[in-house]
């Protein structure tokens, strides 16, 4: 089971996939930065200075008027949070717009190296139809004997 493991781990596409969660935690924590830090309070400024995550309405319970939405929470009593769902999705489509920015950007670099006649990396040639239709044969002739 350990041999069988490690042949697992020494795939490429395993290794390709942890390398891309890796830069993907990388570049979530920028693209948050980005939008917490940057974006959002030049929303908060247009906007008025409305912060949307306070807002809820209380469903049951007890929460004095003014009560910020943690203390609300905290008091046990149902809350309807919708600027906190609103604020979600806010961001989601900040998010997104910054990442389609990103990669229409990746494409135009990629569209000016072709246009400049740049050898674009091939794709890795595969074995032919002889080959496989070989190994086939190499294998049924190994089993049978």
């Amino acid at each position: 089971m350990i041999k069988e493991f490690r042949n697992f781990i020494a795939k490429g596409n395993v290794m390709d996939l942890a390398v891309g969660i890796i830069i993907g935690a990388a570049f979530t924590a920028i693209v948050q930065s980005l939008v917490n830090d940057l974006i959002n309070p030049v929303i908060g400024l247009i906007l008025g200075g409305i912060d949307f995550t306070s807002m809820y309405v209380v469903l049951s319970g007890d929460v004095a008027s003014g009560t910020s939405l943690e203390l609300a929470r905290e008091s046990g009593a149902a809350i309807f949070a919708y600027g906190a769902f609103l604020t979600a999705c806010i961001n989601f489509l900040i998010i997104a717009w910054v990442v389609f920015l990103l990669v229409k950007g990746v494409n135009r670099i990629k569209d000016a190296a072709v246009e400049k006649g740049e050898p674009v990396p091939a794709a890795p040639k595969g074995p032919t139809q002889e080959e496989l239709l070989t190994d086939i044969r190499e294998l049924l002739k190994t089993r049978s004997a």
